[in-house]
């Protein structure tokens, strides 16, 4: 048989520069779709040429493996709805942290040597990362509590397991010969103490924060991945540079996203936020409803609107009918714009994706830096299923939001929130612009009240 061995590592290294193309078009959405395909043939590519490792067997354990799990994948990214994404990602960001514990437990079954200190914190964080994703899947699917899960002596309880954890692992990297079995003994203690805390680093952490802490775990599976990668007697350099770039990337994505709620890391992961509502807050005015015609006139009035989207538009999936209101405002000469908060949605770019779907120019999204200086001069914005990110409590002392940046709106001449009911949005704070003299209400489906101010402004 011809020995094609030697062709492995400069494919795993064209297959690097696949990955860093891909990272790179997945940076602006223009180029994010074959973003994608690039890093996806190059993993499709180091996939295969791994099949041409020397001495490897269980092909046919492997083949069905990849089939079973790419048939899988395939049937659920088709399927899935654009509200399920975030748990999608938290459900297989978790499989690639499990898959990387794996890997390290195959390791540290063999021989003990000088790497395995690696392939001890490769699964240790991949457990980690396994087990805080299908918490977070949880949490966001609806099958658990999503607001946080708190009890007395958490944290303690959480640095003694961890600690354990790694005692344990400290335990198999040194082997001692005075212990029978050490292996048999603390292999299986180490990866069920990882998996506990995993668990319970992530029981404390609400709803609303579930975005960053799912990017902190794609960060976490990429770093596990590297380590498993030096792990190997011979390095596998594909695993080393993918993981390492999914690490970075996802670290500062992490940053970016704490930055944007005005939050510390320690604090999204150890601060229980919103575990429980405000109580004592008393808010002056009411909540003022208005009609679907009323809404029509001052939209075909106004010289300029703004659309701030929020999780409740993808929910209806209002996002075609917005478009088609924003094409018709604009058929009547009225400037329209869409200010789009880092974290609205429940993953970074939620909004950004539904809206483009719909065939909205990129050009007329606004970050919140660029369009918080254009609500003092704007007719009327339009509040489609936002809540926390448009809620001026973080301008009150004391509120739990306090200090996070959130999109103005609250500062233009005519404010009208669409929302199905008088709920307090994720984070269960009650939200001050509801009560504003300058707000109305528009109840319903998003979708559809939409699509009745369409028609109403039709027969203007």
């Amino acid at each position: 048989m011809i020995d094609l061995s030697w062709i492995i590592d400069p494919i795993y290294i064209a297959t690097i520069f696949f990955f860093i193309i891909g990272m790179y078009r997945m940076s602006h959405p223009l180029t994010a779709r074959s973003g994608i395909v690039w890093a996806g043939a190059a993993m499709l590519i180091a996939t295969l040429v791994t099949f041409l490792t020397p001495n490897l067997t269980n092909f046919a354990l492997m083949a069905i493996g990849i089939v079973i799990g790419g048939g899988f994948g395939y049937i659920a990214a088709k399927r899935v709805a654009m509200t399920g994404m975030p748990q999608m990602v938290a459900l297989f960001n978790g499989m690639g942290g499990g898959a990387a514990a794996g890997i390290s437990a195959v390791e540290l079954l063999g021989t003990i040597n000088t790497t395995s200190s690696l392939a001890v914190i490769g699964g240790i964080i991949g457990a980690i990362s396994f087990a805080g994703s299908i918490i977070a899947f949880l949490k966001l699917q609806g099958w658990m509590r999503p607001r946080p899960i708190t009890f007395p002596g958490q944290q303690i309880l959480n640095m003694g397991v961890l600690l354990l954890a790694l005692i344990s692992g400290i335990c198999i990297v040194l082997n001692p010969a005075w212990i029978p079995l050490s292996i048999a003994i603390y292999l299986p203690l180490f990866f069920i103490l990882s998996l506990v805390f995993g668990v319970l680093m992530t029981l404390p952490i609400g709803g609303a924060d579930m975005p960053v802490v799912i990017s902190m775990y794609n960060a976490f599976t990429g770093l596990a991945v590297a380590l498993d990668g030096f792990s190997f007697a011979t390095p596998n350099y594909a695993m080393v540079i993918a993981g390492i770039i999914v690490g970075a990337a996802g670290s500062l994505l992490t940053l970016q996203m704490a930055k944007a709620m005005n939050r510390s890391i320690s604090n999204v992961f150890f601060g229980a936020f919103g575990a429980t509502e405000e109580s004592d807050v008393q808010i002056q005015g009411s909540m003022k409803p208005i009609e679907v015609d009323d809404v029509a006139v001052m939209l075909a009035y106004a010289d300029k609107v703004i659309i701030a989207p929020g999780y409740g538009m993808a929910v209806a999936q209002a996002q075609q009918k917005v478009k088609e209101l924003a094409d018709l405002l604009e058929s009547r000469n009225v400037q329209v714009k869409f200010a789009i908060h880092p974290v609205a949605g429940r993953m970074p770019g939620h909004m950004n994706v539904l809206l483009a779907e719909a065939g909205v120019a990129y050009d007329r999204l606004f970050d919140r830096d660029e369009i918080n200086q254009e609500f003092p001069s704007t007719d009327v914005v339009l509040v489609i299923g936002a809540n926390d990110t448009v809620n001026p409590a973080s301008h009150r002392q004391g509120s739990p939001l306090f200090g996070m940046p959130i999109l103005d709106v609250e500062q233009a001449k005519n404010v009208i929130v669409l929302k199905r009911g008088q709920g307090k949005g994720f984070a269960g704070i009650e939200n001050d612009l509801f009560y504003r003299d300058n707000t109305r209400l528009l109840y319903g489906d998003a979708q559809e009240t939409v699509g009745k101010v369409v028609q109403a402004l039709k027969k203007l």
